[in-house]
Parts: C-alpha cells; structure tokens; sequence
C-alpha cells in the first residue's frame, strides 16, 4: 500500500489550463529523493497535498491539486489551478508558491524564479496608480531619466540639515530628494519636522527654478502609522510617499498603495533586505518575482540596481527587471523569466541606485534607456565644488549620453562635469 502520493502530483505530458498560474523554480532534491518526487512534494505541499495518503477525498479534489508538468535539471514548472488563490490576495499567494514549500526537508535548496499570471487572476489587483506616462505628466520630465538623490550620510542629519541639502540638491536641477531605507522618524530627525521642513525648500526652489520638485519621504512604519504619515504628506503638497516594501511586507503595502491612491501619492518602493531572499542563487525568491509583486500591488517605482554601481546584479538581470516593470508584455528569457501578458495593469519605472556619480551615468543608461528613476547621492555630494554642482554634473552627463558624445566631450564645456570626473573618472564602487 502507498503511504505518501507525491507522486500523483507530477505528470510531465500535462498542458497547464489558460487560466491556471504556472511557477518555475529551480529545485535541489536532498540525499535519496529523486528530481521527480522533489518535484511532486513542491506541487502537493503547495496546493492540496499532504505528507500522507488520506482515508477519503471528495472527487472534486482533484481539480485543485498543482501539477508538476515539466522538470529539466534542476528546474521545474508547476500549474496551478487558478481556485486555490483568493482573488487580489497577494499575501496568500505568497503562502501557497513561497510558503511551507522552504521548509521542506525533502529539498536541499529551492529558489522561486518567476510566476506567469493569467488574466483571470490579473484582474482582481489594480496594479500602479500612476503609469510612467503618469508620473512623468506629474513632474512634468519628459525625453530623460528622472532623477534623485539621498542626503548623505543617510542618517545622522537633523531636519533642517536634510532639508538644506535637499534644496540644494533641487537647485542643481534634481527632481527628487530621497530618505534612505534606515530613516524613518528618529530622536534627530522627527518624520514630521522633516516632512515641513523639506516643504518650506520645496516651494523656494520651484519658484527659484521654475520646475516641479518633490521627496520620497519614507513613511515606513505599521500599517496605521504609514497612513497617517501619508495623510501628512498630502496635507503639505507632496505626491509621493516611500515604502521599504520588502520589510513591510505584501499586506501593508497592498493597504497603502489604495490608501496613497485616494490621497494621489505615487509610491516609492525601496527593497531594503530583498537580498535576504534573492542573493543565494540556489535558494529563496528572484529580485524579479519581487519587482513583478509589486508592479501587481501597485508601487509605482522599485529599485533594481545599476550593474556597476556598489550593489550586486548583473546587466542581464538589470534589464530583465526593467522589462519586467515597464513592458506590457514581458517575454519569457530561458529560466530566468516567464512571458506575462499585463493587460491593463500600468507600468513601473525601474529605479537605479548604489554607488553612482557623474561618470558612470551613461554606462547605467546604455543598459535602461532613458526610462528609469536615477538616484545618484554620494556621488553628487562628494562633488569638488558641493551638491549643487554635483547635481548639475550628473545632467551633464545624461546630455551627453543624449547627444551621443563622450564624457570628456562633454567636460569641455561643462565645467561641473569636468570637476567630477577628475575626482572618479569612470571608477565603480567596490
């Protein structure tokens, strides 16, 4: 007599439903399990299966068990059907693909890489607010990449300090002055003196220039907190609020994206300890289910690294994280992606950020095109001549990858430039 039935999850010849999800993980059996029957406790414990064959089941049961359908080294792909996931429930979505399944001993390692999302499914969330085209009509920034940056360090400052050298950084032509992930609202820089603060220079450096400038102010927080930090900042005029998504979690972040909504903030989405889960290649979640998550959710930015900054990621896993956030229909790339229709859902800017300065500029929009948020702090701040002129540096350097000139070119007649790159040249950050 059988005592387990993984196996009765596993059916290579199956043709997964339109309307089913499909998962592909990449999987490593533990001592005596053979590929297949990895691949059937993944898809049993996942949906309907237990550890153990049951005394009864009604008929109907069988319809909703997961179906292990193709199993290639170590990768699989397993189909869901689409009745095991509560409609706009994200969180438990997680529970069921990047739940239990982790814990199993049967597996050595086990890495979810991507999730194909059907229509039926896609339909229940409302994904971002905003759009790119959105965001850019906001800020009034079209034909280049809008930018940003931290005041750094990025703790330590008082609000008055952070509000300086945000006006500062606005003056040098910068959209956006960012909070970094750790500063929320601390005994040195109280999130409501900041939010005022901030304002105050916000509304002299848009008269002084004539253009639209803004903050990612981290409301991050519980759930009740983060409302009410957002309130604050439409109460002031802003049109942003910043989350670090990842330590918030699906839930709150699902919570506020309708609650900054109805208040017309776009969200700012920082990835603070994403590589607790997707820097093992082996084992946990890729950064590119995380960015397709929170496209679903609805942020209308997420960071996605820069390739030759200071953070890991290569330039192939850049660019499929951008495509996953701005294309309608993302195309499947061996088994690092699977193709996903986005229907109606709105698109995400990428966000490009860690260890970056004038010099490295047109190498970050060699790999996203002129679509993304640039974020570059320290390497504005730590301009020769200040963080007015870092900022107008690093324009230089987007004209002149616009003009398809060289830097030095470019430096020949931009001073500001030319003082950057005497300090780093092209250096990248270790």
């Amino acid at each position: 007599m059988s005592i387990d039935w993984y196996m009765d999850f596993v059916d290579t010849g199956y043709v997964p439903l339109k309307d089913e999800l499909v998962c592909l993980y990449r999987f490593e059996p533990a001592a005596g399990i053979s590929r297949e029957e990895a691949a059937g406790r993944i898809a049993s414990e996942s949906s309907t299966g237990t550890w153990t064959t049951l005394y009864s089941l009604p008929p109907r049961m069988k319809d909703l068990q997961a179906t292990a359908f193709e199993i290639e080294g170590s990768f699989v792909k397993i189909a869901y059907p689409v009745a095991l996931w509560e409609e706009g429930n994200a969180s438990q979505l997680l529970s069921g693909i990047a739940g239990n399944i982790f814990g199993m001993k049967a597996l050595k390692h086990l890495r979810l890489i991507d999730v194909t999302l059907p229509q039926v499914y896609l339909q229940h969330f409302k994904g971002p607010h905003f759009g790119m085209d959105g965001i850019r009509d906001m800020m009034k920034v079209h034909g280049r990449p809008l930018t940003g940056a931290v005041p750094k360090p990025k703790v330590g400052f008082s609000a008055e300090e952070h509000a300086a050298i945000g006006f500062e950084t606005w003056m040098g032509g910068f959209d956006f002055v960012k909070d970094d992930e750790n500063l929320t609202s601390t005994s040195f820089n109280r999130f409501e003196e900041r939010v005022s603060s901030l304002a105050k220079k916000r509304d002299q450096a848009e008269q002084r220039t004539g253009e639209r400038k803004s903050a990612f102010i981290n409301i991050t927080a519980d759930t009740y907190t983060m409302e009410k930090r957002a309130s604050l900042l439409a109460e002031y005029g802003w049109n942003y609020a910043m989350i670090d998504v990842v330590v918030a979690g699906t839930s709150a972040v699902s919570t506020l994206r309708d609650y900054c909504s109805d208040l017309g903030l776009a969200i700012h989405a920082h990835r603070a300890m994403h590589a607790a889960f997707d820097r093992d290649p082996k084992h946990g979640i890729s950064m590119q289910f995380l960015a397709k998550l929170m496209r679903l959710i609805g942020v209308s930015q997420i960071h996605t690294g820069t390739a030759v900054g200071k953070l890991i990621g290569s330039k192939k896993e850049v660019r499929l994280l951008a495509d996953v956030l701005r294309n309608s229909l993302t195309k499947p790339s061996g088994n690092i992606l699977l193709e996903q229709d986005w229907g109606s859902l709105k698109s995400a800017f990428p966000v490009s950020s860690g260890g970056l300065h004038p010099g490295l500029v047109p190498d970050v929009l060699d790999i996203y095109g002129q679509d993304l948020v640039l974020l570059v702090s320290g390497g504005i701040h730590g301009h020769p001549d200040g963080t007015r002129a870092g900022a107008e540096a690093t324009l230089q350097a987007i004209e002149a990858w616009k003009e398809g000139i060289s830097l030095p070119e470019k430096a020949a007649g931009s001073k500001e430039l030319a003082r950057a790159l005497e300090k780093w040249g092209s250096y990248q950050p270790k």
